[in-house]
C-alpha cells in the first residue's frame, strides 16, 4: 500500500464497503458521541468521515487528536445506516473504522478556525494565509482560478496562438503607473525595472514575424490598492496579432471570454452581443468608462430645460462655458423618502446634494413634486419628463457643472439607484466595448497638451489627424467593461515611426526623449514593422466576477494587504548592510 494513501478523501463510496483503505489529510472537526469518536478528515479533494470506538487499537491515541492535525489512518470502509447518510458530500454513504493512526504533523492552537464560516480580521487572515487557504471558500476560489487559466490557454491554442514568455527584468517604461525598480550589482547606479506589462516586448514579437502571440503574463505596478486591484502585481491574458484591425481583435477575444464565462459562470446569462460605445458617450450615459450595463438607466443632458429658469443655481451655472445639467432617470423611485435618501448619498460624496423631481398620482392627474419642480414650473418639468420617458411613480435626479467634476459621482449615483430600485439584473454578465478614446487632454491650469490615454495607440486618421486640433484626435484604443469592471484593455498600435515621433511631439516630447525612453521599440519599427494590435484581459478580475467576490484578494493565493505589505513573509523589509554595500546604495531616513 502507498505510504500515505490508497484513496483521496473524495473517492470512497458504497462500492468500497469492506475494503481496507489508507487516507491522509487534516482533521476538519472532531465529534465525541459518548464513547464513539467521529472525525471529518479533509484533503484537497473532499471529506471522509472516519470513526473509532474503544475497541479500536488506536482509540486512546485518537482521543488526543485536535483540529488541523495532519494524520494518516488505515481502516475498513463501512456503510452508514440509511438514516445517517449525508447526501451533501460524495462520501456521505460510507465511513471508515480506524485500525491504525499516524500523526504526520501536529497543530498548535489555531489563530483562526478552518471549519465553519467565522469572520476574522483581514490582518489575521493574511498573516496566517496558509490556514486561511485551507478554508472551503478559498479552496474553491483557487481551484476556479486554476481552471480558468487552463481554459484560457486551451482556447488560445485552439485559436492558432502560440505562447511565448517575455522578460521579467527589463528597462523602465511608463505604462501609466509607477515602476518597481531593481538595482543592478554589475552596473552600479543603474536600475532595471519589473515590467508593468509586456507591452513593448509583445510588439517586438510582431516585428520579429510571429503572427499570433499570447502569454499568461505577470505584471508589476506600484499602485495604490483598491478592492478590484492588487497594489503590487497581477496576471493578465496578454495577446497580440499582426495584420489586424480593431474589429479583428474584438472577434478574437470575444469567443474566448464568452466561453470562459459560460463555462464557469453558473446559471448566469452571458451576453452574446457586445455593444460598442464611444468613450464620450459612456461618460455621458453612465458616468464611467467601465459601465455596468445590467443597470438599464441612461443619463441624459437636460441643460436646455434649465437655461433662464427659476432655479437660479443651475441657470447661473449654465452661463459659464463648458457646463451642463444632466439627469439620472429613476424608474420606480418616485417617493420623497427615496429622493431624500439619494440626496443624503450625494452629500456623502461631498456634494451639497442632488436636485430631484418625482411624479405622483393626485387622483385628478399626475403631479410633479420636489423643490426643482416648483422652481422651474410645470411646462419645463413636463418637457423633462417626456424627454426622459418617465411617468407616475418615477423620479429624476440632477447634477450640474463641468462634466469632469461630477461625472464620477453621477455614475456612482446611477449604480446606487439601480441597486436600490431593483433595476440591476444580478443574473447576467453584461459586456460592452468602450472605443474611440481621446489620445490627448489639456491641463485646465497650464493649458499644456499631454496624453490622456495610451501614447502607443495608432491615431484614427494617422498623420492627417495629428495635423488638426489635438483634442479632437481619437485613438484605436479600447476597453472591455463587464458588470462595472474593466476586464480588457488594448489598442491597434502606432507602428509608424514618423507618426509616433509626431504624436509625442504634440505632447511635448522631442525625438531625443522618445529615442531615449523607447529606443528599442522605435528602432525596430524602422525595419519593416507590420500593422499590429492586441489586448490584455485581467485574470484576477475575471475570476473575482466568476467567484462573486467583491475583493480581489479573495481570488489571489498570497495577496498583499491594503498597505502593500506581505504580513506572512514580512515584506517589504530592511536590507542587510552587506547587500546595500554590494549594490552601492544607501538608505536615507525619512523625516
Amino acid at each position: 500500500m502507498h505510504a500515505y494513501r490508497s484513496h483521496t478523501c473524495a473517492d470512497l463510496n458504497k462500492e468500497h464497503v469492506g475494503e481496507t483503505v489508507r487516507l491522509s489529510g487534516w482533521v476538519h472537526r472532531v465529534r465525541d458521541h459518548g464513547g464513539l469518536l467521529f472525525i471529518d478528515l479533509r484533503d484537497h479533494y473532499g471529506i471522509t468521515q472516519v470513526m473509532a470506538d474503544p475497541d479500536s487499537p488506536v482509540f486512546a491515541k485518537l482521543e488526543k487528536v485536535r483540529s488541523e492535525w495532519c494524520i494518516r489512518i488505515d481502516g475498513n470502509v463501512m456503510a452508514r445506516d440509511e438514516s445517517l447518510i449525508n447526501p451533501s458530500i460524495p462520501t456521505g454513504e460510507i465511513e471508515v473504522f480506524i485500525r491504525d493512526l499516524e500523526v504526520l504533523g501536529q497543530a498548535e492552537e489555531l489563530p483562526l478556525m478552518v471549519f465553519g464560516d467565522q469572520e476574522y480580521p483581514e490582518e489575521t487572515r493574511l498573516k496566517y494565509r496558509y490556514l486561511d487557504l485551507r478554508r472551503e471558500k478559498l479552496q474553491n476560489n483557487m481551484k476556479l482560478r486554476s481552471d480558468v487559466v487552463a481554459s484560457m490557454r486551451r482556447r488560445m491554442w485552439d485559436g492558432g496562438f502560440r505562447e511565448f514568455q517575455t522578460p521579467i527584468i527589463t528597462a523602465s517604461s511608463p505604462e501609466g503607473a509607477r515602476d518597481f525598480l531593481v538595482p543592478s550589482r554589475l552596473h552600479p547606479g543603474k536600475f532595471y525595472a519589473l515590467p508593468q506589462a509586456p507591452q513593448q516586448f509583445k510588439q517586438l514579437i510582431m516585428v520579429s514575424g510571429y503572427d499570433k502571440y499570447f502569454q499568461i503574463a505577470p505584471c508589476f505596478r506600484d499602485e495604490d490598492p483598491r478592492a478590484d486591484r492588487s497594489p503590487t502585481d497581477f496576471y493578465q491574458l496578454d495577446l497580440e496579432m499582426s495584420f489586424v484591425s480593431q474589429q479583428d481583435v474584438f472577434d478574437t477575444i470575444q469567443p474566448v471570454l464568452t466561453g470562459i464565462f459560460e463555462e464557469f459562470g453558473g446559471d448566469k446569462k452571458v451576453d452574446q452581443t457586445w455593444e460598442q460605445i464611444s468613450y464620450r458617450d459612456a461618460a455621458l450615459w453612465y458616468g464611467s468608462d467601465k459601465p455596468d450595463l445590467r443597470n438599464p438607466i441612461k443619463m441624459q443632458v437636460v441643460s436646455d430645460h434649465f437655461r433662464g429658469s427659476g432655479f437660479a443655481i443651475f441657470a447661473k451655472l449654465l452661463e459659464q462655458e463648458g457646463t451642463q445639467v444632466r439627469a439620472i432617470p429613476a424608474p420606480k423611485g418616485g417617493s420623497r423618502k427615496f429622493c431624500d435618501r439619494m440626496n443624503k448619498f450625494a452629500q456623502g460624496e461631498g456634494l451639497p446634494g442632488m436636485g430631484y423631481i418625482f411624479w405622483r398620482d393626485q387622483g385628478n392627474g399626475m403631479e410633479a413634486a420636489g423643490p426643482l419642480a416648483k422652481n422651474i414650473g410645470p411646462e419645463r418639468t413636463e418637457a423633462i419628463r417626456q424627454q426622459l420617458g418617465l411617468g407616475v411613480g418615477d423620479a429624476a435626479f440632477f447634477l450640474a457643472g463641468k462634466p469632469k467634476a461630477f461625472e464620477a459621482v453621477a455614475g456612482r449615483a446611477r449604480n446606487v439607484i439601480g441597486e436600490e430600485l431593483g433595476l440591476t439584473d444580478k443574473e447576467r454578465f453584461a459586456f460592452a466595448w468602450i472605443v474611440d478614446f481621446p489620445i490627448y487632454e489639456k491641463d485646465a491650469e497650464t493649458g499644456k497638451i499631454d496624453f490622456e490615454h495610451n501614447p502607443f495607440s495608432m491615431p484614427q486618421g494617422g498623420m492627417d489627424a495629428l495635423n488638426g486640433d489635438p483634442l479632437d484626435v481619437l485613438g484605436y484604443q479600447y476597453d472591455l467593461a463587464c458588470n462595472g469592471y474593466e476586464l480588457v484593455s488594448g489598442a491597434i498600435r502606432n507602428h509608424r515611426p514618423e507618426i509616433m515621433y509626431k504624436a509625442f511631439e504634440i505632447a511635448g516630447y522631442g525625438a531625443d526623449e522618445v529615442n531615449k525612453r523607447f529606443g528599442g521599440m522605435v528602432n525596430a519599427f524602422k525595419y519593416g514593422a507590420p500593422p499590429h494590435g492586441g489586448c490584455a484581459a485581467g485574470i484576477d478580475r475575471i475570476v473575482m466576477l466568476l467567484a462573486e467576490e467583491a475583493n480581489i484578494r479573495e481570488v489571489i493565493m498570497f495577496p498583499m494587504n491594503q498597505r502593500a505589505e506581505d504580513l506572512m513573509m514580512d515584506a517589504p523589509n530592511e536590507p542587510q548592510n552587506e547587500q546595500l554595500r554590494e549594490l552601492g546604495l544607501r538608505v536615507i531616513p525619512q523625516d
